[in-house]
């Protein structure tokens, strides 16, 4: 069953750090996969691969590498969007930022439209961030872990909301 992405879904996205110990099915991973890869990409180019992780030992290690990522040690899953800048446009080498924030950002809307819990811990452009996450991984040097995706059945539920900020909104011109 394909998620729900409503607009509903859009306010009830929340960064989730507390999960319960049930794990994420295969075919909920497939359908997170799967969402990351319908995100648009400059030139269709796709610069992004992703790993998978529900090792224990993996998700303490990735959990150790940055002081934001403590909740990966109880997340049943993690998933790690991955960048290849070989495969960006050769004239917009740095796209594939904007195309590994896109996949993300449909990874943890799936995570909510399949009722699951979803935060997204920062790693790219920490260089020593990166470089943890490489070796934790064995990432090749020619891809860049760009962040991480924790993953599980949410122990708590954030109350749905918008940060809308008309102050913030310019028409036509600044």
């Amino acid at each position: 069953m394909a998620p729900e992405l409503t607009i509903p879904n859009l306010f009830a996205r929340r960064s989730v750090r507390r999960f319960t110990a049930e794990p994420v099915t295969p075919a909920q991973v497939e359908l997170l996969l799967q969402a990351a890869m319908a995100a648009p990409s400059a030139g269709n180019r796709r610069p992004w691969h992703f790993v998978v992780v529900t090792a224990l030992d993996t998700l303490t290690r990735l959990a150790d590498s940055t002081p934001y990522a403590g909740m990966l040690r109880r997340a049943p899953l993690c998933i790690v969007p991955c960048g290849d800048p070989s495969l960006a446009i050769p004239d917009r080498p740095d796209y594939w930022v904007q195309d590994l924030s896109a996949a993300t950002e449909n990874i943890l809307l799936a995570a909510t439209g399949l009722g699951l819990g979803a935060v997204w811990c920062g790693v790219y452009p920490i260089a020593e961030r990166v470089a943890a996450a490489r070796s934790a991984l064995a990432v090749p040097e020619s891809v860049v872990p760009f962040c991480y995706v924790g993953v599980g059945h949410p122990a708590e539920r954030p109350e749905p909301r918008t940060q809308y900020d008309a102050a913030r909104v310019h028409f036509e011109r600044w």
